[in-house]
């Protein structure tokens, strides 16, 4: 069976090219999850014309907002206006559940008296070791990013297929792990030509490609100078409300 790859959000942090932040929606045989839901989220959803009650499970890379910002808006719509009563999985790197529930109270002060009325799970997923998730095997792998965020990059089996994900990162042995052989490599692409630590930019990405291993790769989270020559590199290039099939 098919399995559906959908870029609700492609964009960076900082709303380059009028893009939403991460969120790449899943469908597979038996179930649909979320790849990073970056704060912009709801409102990426809505526009595309898809309930964020239809989420089975969530996996996040790391812990910087517009990569999980998202979160604390889908939950508590969930048990206000979404009546949500689908369960929900939400799977991420080590304090995932501590941090996520600091974040929401940050930004909705005295929701911790809120009570999930559907079947709510957090699941820390080990670096190295291979999680099954509903019916995906998701394995988590370090990734080089801002050390607070406890950042991963992904691979993860559905539908007999495998969808990569570096994250946020900068090229690692353990990011090559990730990629090796996998049928869709989402790899970020933040600037085109300038240097910028814990990220990959374009020459590292052409001089890497190789190395990939991937049947497909397609480019993401874009900063504006990135986007600028996106329509002149090889790669495929993200834009919100890309759909591919694998």
């Amino acid at each position: 069976m098919a399995v559906s790859v959908r870029f609700v959000g492609s964009g960076d942090s900082f709303g380059s090219g009028g893009r939403f932040q991460t969120c790449i929606v899943v469908d597979g045989p038996h179930s649909r999850f979320a790849l990073d839901f970056g704060t912009s989220s709801l409102i990426a959803l809505a526009q595309q014309g898809i309930e964020h009650n239809s989420l089975d499970a969530i996996l996040l890379t790391h812990l910087h907002g517009d990569h999980c910002g998202g979160v604390p808006f889908l939950l508590i719509d969930a048990m206000l206006a979404a009546k949500r009563t689908r369960p929900l999985t939400i799977a991420g790197p080590r304090d995932l559940r501590q941090r996520m529930d600091a974040i929401r109270e940050a930004l909705f002060p005295g929701s911790h008296v809120m009570t999930p009325t559907f079947p709510l799970s957090w699941i820390e997923m080990e670096p190295g070791q291979p999680h099954t998730i509903l019916d995906l095997v998701v394995t988590p792998q370090p990734a080089r990013h801002t050390v607070e965020t406890n950042p991963t990059a992904l691979r993860v089996e559905v539908g007999g297929r495998v969808v990569a994900y570096t994250g946020d990162t900068e090229w690692t042995e353990d990011v090559a792990r990730v990629a090796r052989d996998a049928d869709l490599l989402i790899a970020e692409c933040y600037f085109y030509a300038k240097p910028v630590k814990w990220h990959l930019n374009y020459p590292t990405i052409a001089a890497q490609r190789e190395n990939f291993g991937a049947k497909r790769v397609i480019l993401t989270h874009m900063s504006q100078e990135m986007l600028a020559h996106a329509d002149a590199v090889p790669e495929e290039c993200a834009r919100d409300g890309l759909v591919v099939r694998l």
